[in-house]
């Protein structure tokens, strides 16, 4: 197993394929980056080669492809196949920003990925255009039944919560998703990126989105148990739907104690925390040619060095580090 300092046993590897983008959400996104999408990145051989060897020798269980957007990658479905049909990787996933899942949803399915989460941080297409940066909102929703058409489920929604933007509308969220037996997650702004030093401005805690959800609420249910970085509720909506509501609380109730992730951007670079500093780079133990040993050396080295907790601020990008 790979462990890090404090013991924590890691089973779950990030994959950022690209730091490419369709859009240009204004909490991940810096105007130093461009929309280009391109192919470049850790290549398919390589990326199989890395993630069997985890998978063999050290109990990774889960991989989840994210960005930038990964469908910006060319090769995006002979990746997924390529890293379904591994022995031992029990879950393999994709966040993406759904705008083309309309086009790639069955292909990505018959590769092998099982499940996606989708951002979607407004229905409402002005606000949606005003934190994206692109006005293709009927995309996200085609994306959306196009992954549920294909089997891509419990498809899940992300939606990063920003005071002076959509703080208003987690009521409405919650009624779309109930409405398409969808899973909805709502995501703590972290200090961090675009927005890190407006952060205190912006920022709304969970227990301020659960007071406004709790308007459109007859019952809330606590899910008993650990479901990695969310805390989730079954909520039976005043209209009588039900629906499966997710938090993702890292600022007012931080999971640090139970990470067990390890995060590994499209140029090799590793992230032990989201919000710390990178350590270390794989590049050296795939080229020109696989050394196991060599990566073996070169992620403990890297994960001796996992902080207990995430600093207060982070110094990353989310469209680098893929959340």
């Amino acid at each position: 197993m790979l462990t890090d300092s404090t013991g924590r046993t890691i089973r779950y590897l990030r994959l950022s394929l690209t730091d490419a983008c369709h859009m240009r959400c204004i909490y991940c996104r810096p105007d130093s980056y461009t929309n280009e999408c391109s192919s470049s990145g850790l290549s398919v051989s390589e990326l199989k080669d890395m993630v069997g060897h985890l998978v063999k020798n050290h109990g990774l269980r889960k991989v989840r492809l994210t960005g930038g957007e990964p469908t910006a990658r060319r090769d995006i479905v002979e990746i997924v196949a390529s890293l379904a049909s591994l022995p031992g990787l029990e879950d393999m996933a994709m966040t993406t920003n759904g705008l083309t899942l309309p086009r790639l949803a069955g292909e990505l399915a018959g590769a092998g990925l099982r499940r996606v989460n989708i951002s979607l941080d407004s229905t409402d297409p002005a606000l949606f255009s005003a934190m994206t940066g692109v006005d293709r909102l009927d995309l996200v929703m085609e994306g959306i039944e196009a992954a549920r058409r294909h089997g891509m489920t419990p498809v899940k929604m992300n939606t990063v919560v920003l005071r002076g933007h959509n703080e208003d509308e987690l009521p409405d969220l919650v009624e779309f998703a109930a409405e398409r037996q969808l899973i909805i997650r709502f995501i703590e702004l972290m200090p961090m990126g675009p927005l890190a030093e407006q952060w205190s401005e912006r920022y709304v805690s969970t227990d301020e989105m659960l007071n406004r959800i709790d308007t459109i609420v007859a019952e809330r249910i606590p899910v008993p148990g650990c479901h990695g970085a969310a805390r989730y509720h079954d909520m039976t909506l005043k209209n009588g739907k039900k629906v499966q509501v997710g938090f993702i609380s890292a600022m007012s109730c931080p999971f640090c104690s139970m990470c067990d992730r390890l995060r590994i951007t499209s140029d090799g670079t590793i992230y032990p925390c989201l919000m710390g500093e990178p350590d270390g780079n794989v590049l050296a133990a795939l080229r020109p040619k696989f050394d196991s040993e060599l990566l073996d050396r070169i992620l403990n080295e890297s994960l001796t060095n996992k902080v207990v907790e995430h600093p207060a601020t982070g110094i990353g990008v989310m469209t680098h580090l893929g959340g």
